[in-house]
Parts: C-alpha cells; sequence; structure tokens
C-alpha cells in the first residue's frame, strides 16, 4: 500500500446519499484480499466515497474505473489517484450506468467487469437489482452492506428473513457472505453491523429460468404478503393447478419454497 499522502478531502458525509466512509485499515485489507485483483481484470468500483478502498485497488492492479454521484468527491479523488494508478471517474448516479456498455467498452477488448464497493445502504437493492440485469457482463461482485441486507441475501428456505431477495440474487448468483465489519469501521459510524458478500453470476444454462420478467413476477407476488398461501398470493398470477405441476403445495407459503421451486413455478406460468 503506498505511503504518499493524500489530499484532504473537505467534504464530510452527505446522509441524504448515505454516505459511511470507511477507514479501519484492516478491514480494508481483507476486502483487497478478498478480490484479490489479477492481471486483465476490469475493475468497477461503485461509489469510492474517499477512496479507502479505491487506492489500495489501484496500488495492486494499476488502473480501475469508479462510479462516483457526489460531485464534491472528484477532484480529490482524480488528484489522489494520481500516486497510485489510473483512476478513471464515471460521475453519474450508478442505477443510470450499463453495465453491459461498460464491458463491452474496454479499452483492449469486449469482457466481463468486477464489481466493488460499500454501497449506501439506502440504494443498497435497487443497486443490486440493478447488477442483476446485467449479470452476464459481471465476473464478480463484492459489496459491503449492512449485515442484515447479507443475511437476508444468502438466507434458505424457512429462516425469517429468507424473501424475494434472496430467491432473485440466488436465482441468478451464488451469494456468499465473507466477514462482518464493525460500525466502528466507519466515520460517521452506522448504527448497525455490516458486512461484506461476494456474488457470482451464474452460467446461463445453470440459471434454468425461461423469462426473467415473468419469472420476477411470480417471486414478487408470491412475497407480497408473507402469510397468505401461495394458492391465495398467486391469484390471478398462476392457478393452484400450476403449483402443484411445479411440485409444490398450494396450501405452502413463499418462505418455505426453494429457489428452484420458484424457478419451476415462473417457467409455468403465464406471461405478467
Amino acid at each position: 500500500m503506498s505511503d504518499t499522502p493524500r489530499p484532504t478531502f473537505n467534504a464530510g458525509a452527505k446522509k441524504h446519499l448515505g454516505q459511511n466512509f470507511l477507514h479501519e485499515q484492516g478491514i480494508i485489507r481483507k476486502i483487497v484480499q478478498a478480490v484479490d485483483p489479477q492481471p486483465g481484470d476490469r475493475i468497477v468500483e461503485i461509489g469510492p466515497g474517499q477512496g479507502a478502498i479505491t487506492f489500495p485497488l489501484l496500488d495492486r492492479h494499476g488502473a480501475l474505473t469508479a462510479i462516483e454521484f457526489d460531485r464534491d468527491l472528484i477532484a480529490p479523488l482524480t488528484e489522489a489517484a494520481r500516486a497510485h494508478g489510473t483512476l478513471t471517474i464515471v460521475h453519474r448516479d450508478v442505477l443510470d450506468v450499463d453495465f453491459t456498455a461498460l464491458a463491452e467498452g474496454g479499452q483492449d477488448a469486449p469482457g466481463q467487469i468486477r464489481l466493488v464497493g460499500n454501497l449506501p445502504y439506502n440504494l443498497s437493492s435497487p443497486i443490486l437489482f440493478h447488477a442483476l440485469d446485467h449479470a452476464a457482463a459481471i465476473r464478480d461482485m463484492h459489496f459491503m452492506l449492512q449485515k442484515e441486507v447479507v443475511d437476508r441475501m444468502a438466507a434458505g428456505p424457512g429462516s425469517k428473513v429468507y424473501g424475494r431477495l434472496s430467491v432473485m440474487l440466488q436465482a441468478y448468483c451464488r451469494v456468499v457472505p465473507l466477514f462482518k465489519v464493525p460500525p466502528g469501521a466507519f466515520r460517521p459510524a452506522p448504527k448497525v453491523d455490516s458486512a461484506v458478500v461476494r456474488l457470482v453470476p451464474r452460467a446461463a444454462a445453470e440459471i434454468g429460468v425461461d423469462n426473467r420478467v415473468r419469472f420476477a413476477h411470480v417471486v414478487r407476488a408470491a412475497f407480497g404478503q408473507r402469510r397468505k398461501t401461495l394458492r391465495n398470493a398467486l391469484q390471478g398470477v398462476a392457478t393452484s393447478e400450476m403449483i402443484e405441476a411445479a411440485g409444490l403445495r398450494p396450501d405452502a407459503r413463499a418462505e418455505q419454497i426453494d429457489v428452484a421451486g420458484f424457478v419451476r413455478l415462473g417457467n409455468l406460468a403465464p406471461s405478467a
């Protein structure tokens, strides 16, 4: 890690942007080790903030692209990056960034990108679903999120936190929780624990979803009213006969159904 002094970031964390800046060096090292950049990798960081992960990644890898919405952070990031490597900053809302186009626009050749980021708590789910829409262009993702969200992402059937997020992410990715991050690792310190998770998009043949829109519609409806049985929750979406044809019980509840069951049901349901 470079010992070059970094410029002062005068802008404090902005609450409306969900900013909490990572500063704990031990956690930063663990994240960089988990990402383990290799020659030829095309790394894209979401929300570099004050560069806590950005600069060590640049020290290891030499170049990366960062997506930053906060205009006040761009100049100090650009200045600091010169001592570490080549940083390309995309000044946009990450939800407006086309990851597929980013992957296709590589300087050497089109290929998959690797996403990294300390995601703002108030936008974590939208960002995750946005990444899913571009999963074919993404090799893997290493995100730091609220631990409660990571627990939901990795939960299995029967868990109280198993829900739509669990099913949608696990249908398209392998979800691997890596380690917990305490509040004191950030400034300002959030009121909750965080965690780092690795997401690895599945190969198309492994996913088995015939129609992504129809699958998403079935999962959303099933978990829309958790206390209802599938028969009642899916009225107008899938009949009891379709539920049974998928090998599921119409009187079961959504939290009892595994991801494969939802995939089977989504493939049988009529188009939304």
